[in-house]
């Protein structure tokens, strides 16, 4: 009963949210329905999402984290298919989404395509040397379901190696170990995801 009455409350949120444009100054009612193709996309993707407890949890972060995506992927289909993609590997790694989602901001403002100086790569700014570590040096650290699985791979690592010093496993995942600039961007980042 609970869950039915939580999904009335998000379908509630969801129409009111998702209105094609504003309110009328008059009277403050939307003067559109909300937007079939959005909410299609959205319950498809929520059908998708083989990493949540349940329909309803899947509803709640996928309509709550595909807002705060919106300044990065305008696109819908694009943004609920990266959000469903970063919590399944984050998931499967036992990593925070939240902490994943800031990573990818900070290192590659959520370009698939990011190349760093250094030679990084794809959304989580993957070394190339690790793909030769690990003996596939076919790879495509482009393709972002690979970028996310060694991405996520390698912060849990981290985060294993530092005891749950997440700061101290941010550092090394970026390369600067002893140094706190990364991490603390990486942190204020986190704020905005949570």
């Amino acid at each position: 009963m609970i869950k039915n009455a939580g999904t009335l409350i998000i379908a509630g949120w969801l129409s009111a949210t998702l209105m094609t444009s504003s309110p009328t100054i008059a009277d403050q009612t939307p003067t559109s329905q909300p937007d079939p193709t959005l909410i299609s996309l959205l319950k498809q993707t929520i059908e998708q999402s083989d990493s949540f407890e349940d329909k309803f949890d899947a509803e709640v972060w996928l309509f709550s984290k595909s807002s705060q995506l919106e300044r990065y992927i305008p696109d819908n289909e694009t943004r609920l298919n990266l959000l469903r993609r970063i919590h399944r590997a984050a998931t499967r790694a036992d990593l925070s989404p939240e902490v994943v989602l800031a990573v990818i901001q900070i290192e590659s403002r959520f370009d698939p395509y990011a190349l760093s100086y250094a030679g990084a790569q794809g959304l989580m700014q993957v070394m190339p040397f690790w793909k030769n570590e690990i003996g596939h040096p076919e790879d495509n650290l482009i393709d972002v379901e690979t970028n996310l699985r060694y991405g996520c791979t390698i912060l849990k690592f981290y985060l294993d190696k530092e005891k749950g010093h997440l700061s101290y496993a941010l550092a090394r995942y970026n390369g600067s170990y002893g140094k706190s600039w990364y991490p603390e961007k990486v942190m204020v980042a986190w704020d905005y995801w949570r």
